[in-house]
């Protein structure tokens, strides 16, 4: 059951008769509305309304009054979601105003008009336990009579109390009307009303409390976890109910909003270009709104460093070569290979040992995101033979390979590097200075003390000079 009582304001003008026109506000609009389902989805429904209004003639008042309408019948309903929606036929009483102009005044005639009624109601609830109403009448058959028209209308329910059963509710409404009729005497009715109105709800029982929502919102954020701002474009796949939906894009604010799903567990898994995967689950309520924040990690900046060992004297692979990466060590399987990952950028010492040959020593430069290749040429340990310098003289900008000048003073070498920027050098026992240059490159000075028969790699990184 639903009472309402409240004022309102119209516009509007008769169409058939004297140039009459709706103006003003007018208190005393009285409704009655009665709804009764049984728990099922056929029902029942009857309402009375009595309108209040005033008319003028130009800029003077005419008349004043009430008109009543009355309709019954049964009603369907469904519910989609939180979504209510009623369908309803059965008959509808209406008065509509007759005018007449008699000896200078305008006469008010109510006409009464049967007819069979078809009439439908959308209920959706709304945050803040706000709930928007969208509704509409067309009479399909009168009798007695010909009549044609419809009226359809919205209103924003606004609860103020609720007590047990009872519930208060103020009402912004708005309506359309068009009614024309011709009475089987020849009377004719014909008007167009916008109406505005607001009023207090008085409520009993009623579908809004009949059946709970069936299901939740979500809102959910993604954010990146070191510095908080929202991550636009991520891809969210949800489960639901241990269902999972089809995969869903945030918005440029890093959001899905007002996403509907049925209460219970809800798993977000979330990624992004250049993030972690991250997952949160959060639990869901019927009728209610879940808010969650997924926290999205930056992947990792490391690179990847492959190095291969190889006897110098032809070529062969030497699986088993011990090789130390930092605090790591490392052995090379059967092709001479070993593969290390998740090293962070920048330069890093490698040594490289193998029984029966000369430890060697390189340094290497990794690059994020990328795989460094070091080979090593491994010397046979014996005494009395000439020790080999060998390496790679690179630029610090991505590693690109230089043609630079290799000097040894003492052993007064000047060596020129190849086009992938290598060299090699043999020398005897004894202490070096190597002095590397390229041109728009600073020079480099190494200092390195060789053994008979030994080999020392050395890749060396030039800086580029300041403009």
């Amino acid at each position: 059951m639903r009472l309402r009582y409240g004022l309102a304001f119209r516009e509007g003008a008769q169409e058939a008769g004297p140039a009459v026109s709706y103006s003003g506000m007018t208190p005393n609009d009285v409704a009655l509305g009665l709804t009764a389902f049984g728990g099922g989805w056929l029902g029942g429904w009857a309402r009375v309304q009595r309108e209040g209004f005033r008319l003028s003639l130009g800029s003077e008042s005419v008349t004043g009054g009430a008109l009543v309408r009355a309709s019954v019948g049964p009603a369907a309903r469904v519910f989609l979601g939180p979504v209510r929606a009623e369908v309803s036929a059965g008959y509808g009483f209406a008065q509509l105003p007759v005018f007449s102009f008699s000896a200078g005044q305008v006469q008010l005639v109510p006409t009464a008009r049967h007819a069979v009624l078809v009439g439908a109601r959308v209920v959706v609830p709304l945050p803040w336990r706000l709930r928007a109403e969208v509704r509409g009448e067309l009479p399909v058959l009168s009798i007695g009579a010909s009549s044609t028209g419809f009226a359809a209308g919205g209103a924003l329910l606004v609860p103020v109390l609720r007590r047990g059963g009872w519930g208060g509710a103020l009402v912004l409404d708005y309506q359309y009307v068009r009614d024309a009729l011709t009475t089987a005497d020849g009377v004719v009715s014909s008007q167009t009303i916008s109406r505005a109105g607001v009023a207090f709800e008085l409520s009993l029982g009623g579908a809004e409390t009949e059946r709970r929502p069936e299901t939740g919102e979500l809102l959910l954020t993604v954010v990146d976890a070191d510095t908080g701002l929202p991550l636009p474009e991520a891809r969210v796949v949800l489960t639901a109910g241990g269902v999972e939906q089809a995969p869903r894009v945030v918005g440029v604010d890093g959001r899905l909003s007002d996403v509907v799903l049925p209460p219970g567990e809800v798993l977000a898994r979330v990624s992004a270009g250049g993030y972690q995967p991250a997952e949160e689950r959060v639990t869901v309520t019927a009728g209610e709104r879940a808010a969650l924040v997924v926290r999205a990690r930056p992947e990792p900046r490391v690179g990847t460093l492959r190095v291969t060992v190889v006897d110098a004297r032809g070529g062969k692979p030497l699986p088993g070569a011990a090789v130390f990466v930092g605090s790591r060590e490392l052995r090379t399987d059967a092709t001479g290979r070993v593969r290390v990952e998740g090293l962070p950028p920048g330069p890093l010492e490698v040594k490289v040992s193998a029984e029966g040959f000369r430890a060697v020593q390189e340094a290497v430069v990794i690059v994020v995101g990328t795989e460094t290749e070091l080979p090593v040429s491994l010397l046979s340990g014996r005494q009395g033979a000439l020790a080999t310098l060998s390496g790679q003289v690179r630029s610090v900008r991505k590693g690109k390979p230089l043609k630079a000048l290799v000097v040894i003073p003492e052993a007064k070498i000047r060596r020129r590097t190849d086009s992938r920027g290598s060299f090699q050098v043999q020398l005897k026992q004894g202490r070096y200075r190597l002095v590397f240059s390229a041109p728009g490159h600073l020079s480099q000075t190494k200092v390195v003390t060789v053994r008979d028969g030994e080999q020392a790699i050395f890749n060396v990184d030039l800086f580029p000079k300041s403009r």
